[in-house]
């Protein structure tokens, strides 16, 4: 397989040529921090070619499918670049899938290469490539592959997690990325003194953040063993500008003593994402730090076209304003203007790799569905109600799980909830919670008064018919709820 060397204008396509030229004014700023090991630009970028040129002496050719299952480290960081440099689409994958899922995502994106810190027997029986703590196999694969498939240049493919439907491969080209991080950093507004404090799994958080950071020659102090000890320390060292990380975080340094108020006074920006942001974790985090939280509306087909950045406490449940290069439409609005969010713009997917579909055959007229239901104010902000297939259907009337559980969780006896549908003849579907309660707290006594607090606060249709006190509500891999299949 060939691949292009440059793009339409003449630059370079690959983006680890772009990180190198736009970095190379920066090749003394120190890239990433990962505990006690410091790389500046010179020395990350070095270490790329060097396993770069290992990969390819090996046998790694342009346009193969390369899985990453390793820790969070500054060697992710390195073999992940390096395996774009050599022409490879990496594919990353999360270490907490099991054994039996990651065999299926390798066979069904049709993987060539295994990067790993365990040992693995490669297809032809001989011993890994071992390069620094990592281990190279290589994987017997169809390369069964359409022709639209080259000609896209592909860097990334992510195996979304989907909280409901069949998982696709997302395919990402090198153009993609270049332009996605483009439009995201209009609103992130990244810069070579940034000090960014990274709490996030990499295997679902790389494409327009870790590529984004280092193109704008940023500091990545990662904080992914011994946590929240590791995120504590940061604070102290680093004096951190920005952090990037999901609610479970922000409620963690909201409600622990051990970090204190003054903890994030450097920080200019604090962006949650991954999940939607509770209004209660915003509101005591304003309350103890004194800034909003910056909330983020990022979907792997298109990117992140929302960012929430105006720091005011009535739009703080809002994923923010369209970014500039983007487009949206709200398709099929009910009565109350709440309809299917619809999305296009730059640095879109360029197909689903398993079963293959082209952007063109999946987006209608150049409009991405999200999924997602949503409504825009008067103020132009975008509010995220909850996913179409997830949205219940009682006589008529919509109910969103998410809003429901946002009630449910302020509760002070209540730990986490998930309310989902269950099918009834008279009235379509009734609203089901599912709830996990604190330590200590007594079941009978719980249910009562959480009905009562539903009702204090929630129209009186959307208050769940039925508390059921479960242990554990399961969550996909990414750490979102799983949403169950309809029930009759």
């Amino acid at each position: 397989m060939g691949r292009r060397p440059t793009g339409a204008n003449g630059a370079p396509v690959n983006i680890v040529e772009v990180i190198k030229k736009e970095t190379a004014p920066y090749c003394e700023n120190i890239a990433v921090i990962d505990g006690g090991r410091r790389l500046t630009y010179a020395e990350l970028l070095a270490e790329v070619d060097r396993v770069a040129e290992g990969l390819v002496r090996n046998g790694l050719k342009p346009c193969q499918r390369v899985a990453l299952l390793a820790q969070d480290s500054a060697d992710y960081i390195v073999f992940s670049l390096a395996a774009l440099a050599a022409g490879g689409v990496i594919v990353p994958l999360s270490l907490v899938l099991s054994e039996q899922e990651t065999e299926y995502i390798l066979d069904d994106l049709d993987v060539n290469w295994v990067i790993s810190e365990k040992a693995r027997v490669g297809a032809d029986g001989r011993p890994p490539l071992q390069i620094g703590r990592f281990f190279c196999v290589r994987r017997s694969a169809k390369d069964m592959l359409p022709d639209e498939y080259e000609k896209i240049d592909p860097a990334f493919i992510r195996f979304s997690s989907g909280t409901t439907g069949k998982s696709k491969g997302v395919l990402l080209s090198h153009q993609a990325i270049i332009e996605r991080t483009d439009a995201a950093d209009q609103a992130l507004k990244i810069t070579p003194q940034d000090k960014i404090i990274w709490v996030l799994a990499m295997s679902f958080h790389f494409v327009v953040t870790i590529l984004l950071f280092l193109r704008r020659g940023a500091c990545i102090g990662l904080c992914a063993d011994d946590f929240p000890n590791s995120l504590i320390n940061a604070l102290k060292t680093v004096s951190p500008t920005f952090i990037y990380g999901s609610p479970f975080h922000y409620y963690l340094m909201a409600n622990f003593p051990a970090f204190a108020a003054d903890a994030l006074k450097s920080v200019r920006m604090a962006v949650s994402t991954a999940m939607r942001l509770p209004g209660e974790t915003a509101g005591i985090f304003k309350q103890k730090f004194g800034f909003e939280l910056t909330q983020a509306y990022g979907i792997i087909e298109a990117g992140l076209p929302f960012v929430n950045a105006a720091g005011l406490p009535d739009k703080r449940m809002s994923v923010g304003k369209l970014l500039p290069d983007y487009q949206l439409k709200i398709d099929q609005p009910d009565d109350s203007g709440v309809g299917r969010v619809l999305i296009k713009g730059k640095g879109m997917f360029d197909a689903y790799f398993s079963p293959w579909q082209v952007r063109e055959k999946v987006c209608v007229r150049g409009w991405f569905d999200t999924g997602d239901l949503g409504f825009i104010d008067s103020d132009g902000y975008l509010f995220i109600r909850g996913r179409a297939k997830e949205m219940i259907n009682f006589c008529g009337m919509k109910i969103f799980p998410q809003e429901v559980e946002e009630v449910i969780n302020c509760h002070p006896a209540v730990a986490e909830s998930r309310v989902r549908a269950q099918a009834h003849l008279q009235y379509g579907e009734l609203p089901i919670a599912e709830v996990v309660l604190k330590e200590g707290v007594a079941q009978d006594v719980a249910t009562t008064d959480l009905r009562k607090h539903c009702y204090q606060r929630l129209s009186s249709y959307k208050v769940p018919k039925d508390f059921l006190i479960v242990r554990t509500i399961a969550k996909t891999a990414s750490g979102k709820i799983k949403r169950l299949e309809r029930q009759g």
